[in-house]
């Protein structure tokens, strides 16, 4: 890891706040405006997100500010499962603030391995592709990119048909009780396994994020099942709602044995006319063109369309590495 770059001169770092969380959401929103042309967050989303579950304010996130005391860049370090799987995020328009950011988020990254008793540590950026700065400085940082993602969307002008049910197949919609959920969760684990970014956790630690984060409701969760097993899993949350009025498929999933049978395609039809019917101008979702399953092609094949490239990129990182 190269030798941290010194913070320019006129500005100061400490740990966000939740009075911070107006400020901070003016920042991000006008930085998210300059790469992908608008807001892409809320003032909920920035407030919950500087103390949500599973993150140390105090220690894994930076907020730089300008010599007139408003936030000029902020970054944070988030450790998933056992630490092993890293998430970093960093936004800043001024390049020396971002280097210092992007060093520091990588300097805790290390600190959590060590924590944890690990050799190395993965860590891992999503980036929107005209986002040229950031990406420069993981460039410089040995990052490389492991996959790639689009931003899914199809519009609705009018009502929506819903989809027959397949047959043989119950639809169970919400999940109120902790027999749905375990099966649910379990279900997930099974479809994602193996995938860029994708961390077991435990059930209390998943159970406290869905129960914590302000833009879901366990009523969102859909349940697919065959003979009283789940085969298939749609998440679906508020993100885009105050942005974009639209609906948002947060995690979308099919058990590997039942894939080829229509089911992700019956989730993905149901969402839609849920959605159209309850007057949201579209539906939203993110895809890894990496998937193992031909996702994208299932998603241009049910209306969607791309309309903005992420990149994943990834480090593996030797929690022991000296500076240089």
């Amino acid at each position: 890891m190269k030798t941290i770059a010194p913070l320019p001169g006129g500005y100061t770092v400490r740990p966000a706040e939740r009075a911070d969380a107006e400020a901070l959401f003016d920042m991000l929103a006008a930085y998210n405006q300059t790469v992908f042309g608008y807001a892409d967050t809320t003032l909920q989303e920035v407030a919950y997100c500087i103390d949500r579950p599973g993150f140390d304010r105090m220690i894994d996130g930076w907020l730089v500010l300008a010599a007139d005391g408003l936030p000029a860049g902020y970054a944070t370090t988030l450790g998933t499962g056992d630490r092993q799987l890293i998430d970093i995020e960093v936004a800043a328009k001024d390049p020396a603030v971002t280097a210092w950011l992007v060093d520091r988020t990588m300097e805790r990254a290390q600190e959590m391995g060590r924590e944890r008793g690990h050799a190395e540590v993965t860590v891992d950026a999503f980036v929107c592709r005209a986002d040229e700065s950031l990406r420069a400085q993981l460039s410089g940082h040995d990052f490389t990119t492991g996959t790639t993602f689009h931003r899914m969307r199809i519009d609705h002008t009018g009502p929506a048909a819903s989809p027959d049910g397949p047959a043989g197949v119950e639809v169970r919609r919400g999940a109120f009780d902790e027999a749905t959920r375990w099966a649910a969760h379990e279900a997930i684990n099974e479809c994602f396994r193996g995938q860029f970014g994708w961390v077991e956790t435990p059930h209390e630690d998943w159970l406290e994020r869905h129960d914590d984060v302000p833009i879901f409701e366990w009523a969102q969760l859909t349940l697919l099942e065959v003979e009283g097993q789940v085969v298939a899993v749609r998440e679906c949350n508020d993100k885009y709602v105050e942005t974009e009025n639209c609906g948002h498929i947060g995690m979308l999933g099919v058990v590997e044995e039942f894939r080829g049978r229509g089911l992700a395609k019956f989730l993905l039809r149901d969402a839609f006319a849920l959605d159209a019917a309850t007057g949201r101008a579209g539906t939203i979702l993110h895809v890894d063109t990496n998937n193992p399953t031909p996702a994208l092609g299932l998603y241009l094949s049910v209306g969607m369309n791309p309309t903005v490239v992420f990149d994943g990129w990834r480090r593996v990182v030797p929690v022991t590495e000296p500076p240089r």
